[in-house]
């Protein structure tokens, strides 16, 4: 179906978001329910969350940072250099907020959990730096994009811990579709772009998955 509808959008951002919407964080299940924000373990689900989403997305060179290595449009180039000074910020807000949560919640399994995250921060490394034009980019780009309902968990954070959140500096969607649109005019590119997004989305639901059965190994069930 989603492949369908994805022929339906024109331009190469309105497909790139579309890919987004339909496949990223926002249509996780047990990310949509905020499990964070609902007694009686919310404390837990959110500490056990921002570590690990600090352990994906909070070193230093990123998705972004790695991407913007690779990327030679000068669109492109001008909006990760944007780009990655606004991840710096979010990283720094990661760091800070996994610190006043405490330390990581005790649950069975924890070494296959962690292997599992440094897993798939090598695979996003291998998304951002591939040679495939189009390929980085995406990544970025639905990085980007799928951090928007992401800053949720953050909100969520800023809220219990009193610490003021700054808006992010990503772009707006707009802005997002027209880098999409300029750099990916060819079909390889706009394929290529698409295919970085739609590995970056299954990256970010596998954090979100290992998070579920983290919550449920807690919890006994």
């Amino acid at each position: 179906m989603a492949s369908r509808l994805l022929e339906q959008v024109d331009g190469a951002g309105a497909q790139l978001m579309l890919c987004v919407a339909e496949h990223g964080s926002a249509a996780h299940a047990w990310f949509a329910g905020a499990p964070w924000a609902k007694p009686p373990h919310a404390g837990r689900n959110l500490a056990d969350a921002l570590h690990f989403l600090c352990m994906l997305h909070g070193r230093h060179p990123g998705v972004v940072e790695l991407a913007a290595s690779r990327v030679v449009d000068p669109a492109a180039r001008a909006w990760l250099a944007d780009a990655a000074e606004a991840m710096a910020e979010e990283r720094r807000l990661l760091a800070h907020f996994s610190v006043a949560a405490g330390p990581m919640p005790s649950t069975p399994g924890s070494h296959a959990s962690e292997a599992a995250i440094t897993a798939q921060r090598g695979a996003l490394a291998t998304l951002a730096l591939s040679d495939r034009a189009g390929c980085a980019l995406g990544a970025a780009l639905a990085f980007a994009s799928d951090w928007a309902p992401i800053r949720g968990l953050l909100e969520a954070a800023s809220k219990r811990f009193g610490v003021d959140l700054p808006p992010s500096r990503f772009g707006d969607p707009a802005e997002l579709r027209l880098v999409a649109d300029i750099v990916g005019e060819s079909p390889a590119v706009e394929r290529a772009m698409l295919f970085g997004a739609a590995q970056l989305c299954h990256q970010h639901r596998g954090l979100w998955d290992l998070l579920e059965a983290r919550e449920q190994a807690r919890s006994g069930t």
